[in-house]
């Protein structure tokens, strides 16, 4: 009387939770949810869907929005991080434009017009990659973290074009675009020539001024984006030795604008010398200490230039840290030969924070020495000991390999065992060394969730099975094998499939 009840019941159940099955699959919509979902997947890395997924907003779909976890703003990211280091290595580059043409009778300052093509034509080639950087950042979708919906804590995915864009625009658009300016290019192309006679001993301050100026957001924007690349994979560097150059680079760009920057203070400083005797004398213009403007009969009748001779020990002019560069006429070396030069100068006194230094009471030069001897400071403590750090993980596990060695041979020799026992453990320790290189695979695959630990056990012992020459047998006569991992993980070869618990 009751079992037909019941079977209706069940066959009615049953139409409804179909019923509802399908009017669920039915909705065109997807919520939000799931959009979220399918954005830490990704970030997880166990998505189904492509690498590069775009996310496409507004009504019109006529806006691409890319997804900040995917590969390809990923790469975008590092190649961007290496492009601003070339920027940084390009823009003191422009400090060695100046020259000075040191002759017998006469001595001009001029301007290295092909190494000035040369760096504006790099140069530009990195604004345009700034200019891109902007631009993909107003096509990068980002999470919302003050959203109540939430993905593991991290908030809401927004793809809103006009919100990414009014983001942008409020944080780091302005720093964005003033580094990616060509403010350089205008000054040594434009300004510079427009200025050259009214005001001459201004004009490598300008360019000095402007050059720093941008360079600091430069520099600032290196840190954000090294952040996103954590971020997104936890390391900027993979390796120890990416990580302990990554560093060093940085001290290798310091010391080049350091000693660039010397190099252009150099060349000012000459021309001071020049300057001040010139307006001492007679029958003395500015404009001809140009090298566009030479006049051979003045410069032959003159002694404005031996009395400005940092080789020659009698004269007045106190030169201060510049008396190496000068005596040895750097400025009018050519482009390597001064660079290199300047490069050793900025590493040397950054490396001993200045101490080398003999400084004349020229204020501008003290304060530079100043702000070398404590950036040397900072520097070597922070990057020089990230290199060693990175270093020092090289060589870690190789390192606790040899302690744990050391304490088995003193277990060993305490507890008296006999020579057989002890040559054992030393070949199994070995072993497990070329097994593992000292990694705790148990450790590591305890925090992995069952179907990925499965599956890595089951690649793990496959090449051992196939190796195997005979047939193990466990008790109801199905052929086994123990994997060389852990005891816990049997593979089982029955009927041609393989499994691994």
């Amino acid at each position: 009387m009751f079992a037909p009840r019941k079977v209706e019941d069940e066959m009615a159940l049953g139409r409804q939770r179909t019923v509802r099955f399908y009017d669920e699959r039915a909705k065109p919509a997807i919520p939000i949810q799931q959009k979220q979902a399918a954005f830490a997947a990704s970030k997880l890395g166990v998505a189904s869907s492509g690498k590069n997924k775009i996310f496409v907003g507004g009504d019109a779909q006529q806006y691409k929005i890319f997804d900040p976890s995917s590969d390809f703003i990923l790469m975008w990211n590092r190649i961007f991080l290496f492009s601003s280091f070339l920027a940084l290595f390009i823009d003191p580059l422009y400090f060695y434009v100046p020259k000075i043409v040191y002759g017998d009778t006469y001595s001009c300052v001029g301007t290295d017009r092909h190494l000035t093509i040369i760096i504006t034509f790099f140069r530009s080639i990195a604004d345009l990659l700034y200019v891109v950087h902007i631009i993909m950042k107003f096509r990068t979708a980002f999470v919302k973290t003050s959203s109540t919906l939430r993905v593991f804590g991290r908030g809401d995915l927004v793809t809103d074009p006009k919100e990414i864009a009014w983001k942008y625009l409020r944080s780091d658009f302005a720093i964005d675009v003033v580094a990616a300016l060509p403010l350089p290019q205008i000054i040594v192309w434009y300004v510079i020539p427009a200025i050259k006679y009214s005001g001459a001993e201004h004009n490598n301050n300008i360019l000095v001024l402007i050059v720093l100026a941008q360079y600091l957001p430069r520099l600032y924007l290196i840190f954000p984006l090294t952040y996103e690349i954590v971020k997104a994979t936890g390391v900027v560097a993979k390796t120890a030795w990416e990580g302990a150059v990554y560093n060093l680079l940085l001290y290798l760009i310091a010391s080049h604008v350091l000693g660039a920057l010397w190099y252009l203070l150099s060349v000012d400083r000459q021309t001071a010398c020049w300057k001040m005797n010139c307006r001492n004398g007679s029958d003395c213009n500015i404009r001809y200490l140009d090298c566009d403007t030479p006049n051979q009969t003045w410069a032959s009748t003159t002694d404005l230039f031996s009395r400005c001779n940092a080789s020659n020990d009698t004269i007045t002019f106190d030169y201060g840290m510049f008396q190496p560069a000068l005596s040895n006429q750097a400025p009018a070396q050519g482009f390597l030969r001064k660079f290199f030069y300047s490069l050793w100068w900025g590493l040397q006194n950054l490396s001993c924070y200045g101490q080398t230094l003999s400084v004349s009471t020229y204020i501008g030069e003290t304060l530079y020495c100043i702000f070398l001897a404590v950036l040397g400071l900072v520097l070597f403590a922070h990057l020089i000991g990230n290199v060693q750090t990175y270093l020092q993980s090289i060589t870690v596990r190789v390192e606790e390999w040899r302690l744990k060695q050391r304490d088995t041979e003193e277990w060993m020799r305490h507890r008296q065992l006999p020579d057989e026992l002890r040559e054992r453990v030393r070949r199994f320790i070995q072993y497990k060394w070329l097994a593992t290189r000292g990694v705790n695979e148990e450790s590591i695959l305890q925090v992995l969730p069952a179907d990925l630990r499965r599956d890595i056990k089951r690649h793990l012992c496959l090449d051992l099975v196939r190796r195997v020459s005979g047939t193990l047998f466990l008790p109801d006569g199905r052929p086994t094998s123990r994997c060389h991992m852990c005891a816990s993980c049997i593979i089982t070869v029955y009927k041609g499939h393989i499994h691994c618990p």
